[in-house]
C-alpha cells in the first residue's frame, strides 16, 4: 500500500493467475543472455543495497560494444570494474547517489558523477523522478520465489518496489541466501522479465563498524546520549563512527520500552530486544513493531530479523518521510556529523568541495523529529579530526561545504565534552553553547571568532 507515489506511472502489475513455477522456469536464463536486453542509449538502474553480482559483471563485459549507457547506482558496494578509471566514461555514464569508498576516487577525478539527492525518494511529475524509476532496464537481487510466487528483496527494501513497477524491463538475480521479512519486502515473479541464479556471498556491509573493542570515544558519547533519551522514546540511529556504536556502548542499557523507527537497523538490535530495552510498547505508529527500510548490523542481527514478525521493512518513500517520522511521538533522531559552524549549520557529507558521502536520511529524520510531539534531533560530533589537529566546530564552514542540516533544524549537538542545546537560541547563544563543547585546545580561537561575528562592535 505504501508504494504509490503521486503521479508516477507504473508499467507493470502482478498477475496472480499464472503458474508461478512455470513462469519462473520459462524466464530463467544466463546473466550473459539476460543482459542482451541493454542497448546503446539505454538508462540502466541498479538497485541500492547489494547490487546483483553476476548481472553487473555481464553488463561491464559489454563495455566496448555499448555506447552512451547511463548507469544509476545509488550506493556502490560491489566492485565490478566500473569504477577503475576514466575510460569507463567513454561509453558508460555512471551516476551515484552516495559517495562510498568505491566511488570516491572516480567522483574526485570527475569520471563518476555524484547526484545530489535525499533518501526521501518522493517524486513529482514535471519536477523530476527518482532516477531509479522509469529505467529502460532495472537490475535487482532477490530471493527465490515462495509457494505463492513472491520473491524477497532481502535485507533492504529502499525504493525497489516502485523501481520494479516503473521499469520497462526488470532483470532479477536470484540468491538463495537472501532473508525474508514482513512489511513491503516482496515482489511477484510476474513483475520480473528475466531471472538469473547466483548464490553470491551476502556480506552484510550496511553497518560499517568492525567487530572489535568499543572505542572509549563511543563509550563517552553513549554516556551523554543516555541522559537525553527517556524510557518509552522511539529512537532512530544513523550510520557513523559514533552512532553505530551506541547500542553496544551501553547508551540505552538503563532504559526500557524503547521503540525503533530507523532507516537501517543498527548493529546490536538483537541484544536490545532480548534485554527488554526495545519493546515498541509505547510507539504511536506501528506499535509493537521495529520499522526500517533496511536491515543492517551483524550476521546475528540480520539472522534474528529473518522472518521475525517483530520487524517490518517498508519502502523509502514511507520510512524516510518527515510526515511519517512526525507521527512517532517522543521521537529521538541520532545521527553523526563531520563538521559544524558556530551558527549551528552542519555537514555530514563533504569537507569543503570534497564530496565524502551524501545526506542519506539525516535531514528528513531531523525535520521529522522537530515536527514530532516531544521530538528531539541529536547530532553526534567528535570535537576534533581523527588526528586531533583540527576542530570539527569551526567559525565558518569551508567554502563549498554541503550543508546537510541547516542551522534552523539543528537541535541538540553532542561532543565528548558535553551537550549543546541550540533550539530557540540566538546566534550568540548558539556560539556560546558550541564553544563549551568544543575541544579545549580550540576554544580560545573559537571565542575570538565568535566575538568578532556575534558580539556588538
Amino acid at each position: 500500500m505504501y508504494t504509490r507515489v503521486r503521479g508516477v506511472p507504473t508499467t507493470r502489475t502482478p498477475d496472480y493467475k499464472i503458474d508461478t513455477r512455470s513462469y519462473y522456469d520459462k524466464h530463467l536464463t544466463s546473466p550473459e543472455e539476460a543482459i542482451q536486453v541493454v542497448k546503446s542509449g539505454d538508462h540502466v538502474a541498479i538497485c541500492r543495497g547489494r547490487e546483483p553480482e553476476a548481472l553487473g559483471l555481464a553488463l561491464v563485459a559489454r563495455k566496448d560494444e555499448l555506447q552512451n549507457v547511463r548507469v544509476t547506482i545509488p550506493q556502490p558496494g560491489r566492485d565490478n570494474g566500473m569504477f577503475e578509471d576514466a575510460s569507463w566514461s567513454e561509453n558508460f555514464q555512471v551516476q551515484v547517489g552516495i559517495v562510498t569508498n568505491l566511488a570516491r576516487p572516480g567522483v574526485e577525478e570527475g569520471f563518476i558523477e555524484y547526484r545530489v539527492n535525499l533518501d526521501m525518494a518522493e517524486s513529482a511529475p514535471g519536477l523530476g523522478l527518482n532516477p531509479s524509476y522509469g529505467a529502460d532496464v532495472y537490475m535487482v537481487e532477490v530471493g527465490p520465489p515462495d509457494e505463492h510466487g513472491f520473491c524477497s528483496f532481502g535485507a533492504s527494501v529502499w525504493d525497489k518496489p516502485m523501481a520494479v513497477k516503473t521499469a520497462k524491463t526488470v532483470l532479477a538475480e536470484v540468491n538463495p541466501r537472501m532473508i525474508r521479512t514482513y512489511g513491503e519486502n516482496f515482489v511477484h515473479v510476474s513483475e520480473i522479465d528475466a531471472f538469473v541464479e547466483n548464490e553470491a556471498p551476502t556480506g552484510w556491509t550496511i553497518s560499517r563498524t568492525r567487530k572489535s573493542d568499543i572505542p572509549p570515544l563511543a563509550k563517552r558519547f553513549a554516556e551523554l546520549i543516555g541522559s537525553l533519551v527517556q524510557s518509552g522514546d522511539t529512537i532512530q540511529l544513523g550510520l557513523g563512527q559514533v552512532t553505530e556504536w551506541l547500542p553496544r556502548a551501553g547508551a540505552f542499557d538503563n532504559h526500557v520500552d524503547l521503540g525503533l523507527y530507523t532507516e537501517i537497523t543498527p548493529r546490536g538490535t538483537t541484544a536490545l530486544i532480548e534485554g527488554g530495552v526495545i519493546t515498541n510498547k509505547f510507539k504511536t505508529l506501528h506499535p509493537g513493531k521495529c520499522i526500517a527500510t533496511a536491515a543492517g548490523g551483524s550476521r546475528d542481527d540480520v539472522g534474528f530479523i529473518n522472518e521475525n514478525p517483530l520487524f517490518e521493512l517498508y519502502n523509502v518513500e514511507y520510512v524516510i518521510n518527515p510526515l511519517t517520522v512526525a507521527r512517532n511521538d517522543n521521537f529521538v533522531a541520532m545521527n553523526s556529523g563531520l563538521m559544524m559552524d558556530l551558527s549551528g549549520q552542519g555537514t555530514a557529507e563533504s569537507f569543503g568541495a570534497f564530496q565524502w558521502s551524501g545526506p542519506g536520511g539525516q535531514p528528513v529524520m531531523a525535520m521529522g523529529a522537530l515536527m514530532a510531539k516531544n521530538g528531539r534531533s541529536i547530532i553526534c560530533l567528535p570535537s576534533t579530526s581523527s588526528d586531533g589537529k583540527s576542530s570539527r566546530i569551526v567559525p565558518l564552514l569551508p567554502e563549498g561545504t554541503a550543508v546537510t542540516v541547516p542551522r534552523y533544524m539543528t537541535d541538540i549537538v553532542v561532543t565528548e565534552y558535553g551537550v549543546a542545546h541550540l533550539r530557540w537560541k540566538t546566534l550568540r547563544e548558539r556560539a556560546e553553547e558550541l564553544i563549551k563543547v568544543a575541544h579545549p585546545d580550540f576554544r580560545a580561537d573559537l571565542e575570538k571568532a565568535a566575538r568578532s561575528r556575534f558580539w556588538p562592535h
